[in-house]
């Protein structure tokens, strides 16, 4: 069966962006896309229509995109310490985890979620450990955390 055009209304991940014209196939667009509203026929008319939101969408996405810049530009290079109690070797009794990385981090006034903190697995040495802080989408930002004996 051969692929029929569509204007899509909203972003549909692996798809497109709102106002793209793309092809799809029947079912997709009659069973998922035009009930859910997120695509329309690739009329004319509707072309007009979606270009002028489209325009709109696309001044906001640049005042988006501005802000999670300065969010990730505030984050990157930070570095924060951390003391816990570790042995001779270096090797902490505990971890620093996550939780700990947040709590660094609000007191340094970078409000996050836990669920931002990337940690590959706990600190468990004395140290410098790169953290990646995830900020929105694909942008991350990278900061050092210091860990030293306490004592």
């Amino acid at each position: 069966m051969a692929n029929i055009e569509i204007l899509l209304r909203e972003h549909v991940q692996h798809l497109g962006k709102c106002g793209d014209v793309v092809r799809v196939k029947p079912g997709y667009a009659r069973n998922f896309l035009f009930p859910n509203r997120l695509a329309t026929e690739a009329t004319a008319e509707n072309k007009k229509l979606m270009a002028r939101k489209r325009a709109r969408l696309d001044v906001e996405e640049v005042k988006r995109n501005a802000e999670i810049d300065a969010r990730v530009a505030k984050l990157q290079g930070l570095v924060l310490t951390c003391n816990a109690k570790a042995d001779d070797a270096g090797h902490l009794f505990g971890s620093v985890s996550a939780a700990a990385i947040l709590e660094l981090l609000h007191a340094a006034g970078h409000p996050q979620n836990e669920k931002d903190v990337r940690l590959d697995a706990p600190i468990k040495t004395i140290g410098a450990h790169a953290v990646k802080i995830h900020v929105h989408g694909e942008r991350f930002a990278d900061i050092t955390i210091n860990v030293n004996k306490e004592g």
